[in-house]
């Protein structure tokens, strides 16, 4: 994938992102496009083909990476869970795991020093901008390490919130559904099937205030629905889909 190329450590192999992102991304694009084959449709009364590529969308979804590339002249290298435009940005140790920042300003760079007790960094012509920062991005992050690595992570968190400084626990997928408020936005659901009684899933994400989104079924089983497509959506005679069972075109 073309993400190998970005993603894994300086001095270690490529590596994949952790869930399938191309595909789930080119199905939003494709909704995107179809509401806008739709609208088009409202005033031109004429419908359209719509082509969507895995290819494309990754090559789209390159983003800031990209740019850096076809403005800059760059080539994106990979850096572990660091930011390529942006210091600090990335992962470091706690006392008793590991904390992200995302600090994407100089301000909120200085309220950082000042909360850790280090407030002469935030005047440090090698640290006081972001431009700076990029380039003793080597010096400033093992600084940055031994701090960190002082204190527990929901302490610094505790803190770093309090003085307005972007930042977060790594949870594990465990520690994602237990979260307080993934809890309250609702966003486990069950269902119950035919066969295998109550399923959890995960909650569709949107939330419409008119028409929200309806869960009427859990998942079906594999070629649940088979007959039902091919009969009512496509028009299929019991003949023919019977024909298609005897030639093993359909299990």
């Amino acid at each position: 994938e073309l993400s190998n190329a970005i993603a894994g450590h300086k001095r270690g192999g490529p590596a994949k992102v952790g869930v399938a992102l191309t595909d789930i991304l080119t199905g939003l694009y494709a909704s995107t496009a179809i509401l806008a084959a739709l609208q088009a449709r409202e005033h031109t009364g004429r419908g359209q083909h719509i082509d969507l590529a895995l290819l494309d969308v990754q090559v789209a979804c390159l983003a800031n990476q990209g740019m850096n590339y076809l403005y800059g002249g760059q080539v994106p290298r990979r850096m572990g869970n660091a930011h390529p435009n942006t210091v600090p940005y990335q992962d470091f140790p706690t006392a008793d795991g590991h904390m992200i920042l995302a600090i994407g300003n100089d301000g909120q760079f200085a309220r950082f020093c000042h909360a850790v007790g280090r407030a002469q960094w935030a005047t440090d012509e090698r640290f006081a901008t972001n431009a700076a920062r990029l380039a003793h991005r080597d010096v400033l992050i093992p600084l940055l390490r031994e701090v960190t690595a002082q204190r527990g992570t929901r302490e610094w968190v505790a803190l770093l919130e309090q003085h307005a400084v972007p930042c977060g626990p790594i949870n594990t997928v465990a520690d994602v559904f237990a979260d307080a408020q993934v809890r309250a936005r609702g966003m486990q659901i069950a269902m119950e099937h035919p066969q295998a009684g109550s399923v959890p899933l995960v909650a569709s994400p949107m939330r419409l205030s008119d028409t929200p989104v309806q869960y009427r079924a859990a998942p079906p089983q594999l070629g649940q629905h088979t007959q039902e497509v091919l009969r009512e959506r496509l028009g299929l005679s019991p003949e023919a889909i019977e024909a298609l069972q005897r030639k093993g075109v359909l299990a």
